[in-house]
């Protein structure tokens, strides 16, 4: 996979990345897999999900798990949905053409309680192996409220 560094002029955003999915084919062997540092363990923060789908996805959402790793060596591990399309099958998000581009909050104003090397590791956790046409997966830190 290749790696991507999105820059944004929003004051708030800590940290994202997004990573290009090979093939444009997500198979579920093969997390995407972000590493930030955090020095601020008094802010509060907000983790999304990037998500960036062509309209040959065939689903109106996607599972994920979602392993966010400690630099003491602790996990957290969550099963997260996120909504594509509604029940018509019009796709959320922005973008042109054919691609789709989604932010879902993944957790909302929390604190990170050590500071170091943390590292967020991205499933897919569907029941088909190999998703077609996700085109790009990533991960943003924002300072919360």
């Amino acid at each position: 996979m290749c790696a991507a560094l999105l820059i944004s002029c929003d004051d708030n955003m800590v940290f994202e990345q997004n990573q290009e999915i090979d093939g444009a084919v997500w198979s579920w062997d093969e997390p995407v897999r972000f590493q930030f540092q955090v020095s601020d363990t008094v802010s509060r923060h907000n983790f999304y999900i990037n998500l960036r789908n062509g309209n040959d996805y065939p689903y109106s959402n996607m599972f994920l798990f979602v392993t966010l790793n400690f630099p003491n060596g602790k996990k957290s591990v969550d099963t997260v949905e996120c909504f594509l399309a509604d029940q018509a099958g019009r796709w959320y998000g922005t973008g042109m053409g054919n691609m789709h581009d989604n932010r879902f909050l993944y957790k909302q104003n929390k604190q990170f309680p050590l500071a170091g090397n943390y590292r967020i590791e991205i499933h897919q956790a569907m029941r088909q192996d190999d998703l077609p046409d996700i085109h790009d997966v990533g991960f943003r830190l924002s300072r919360g409220q």
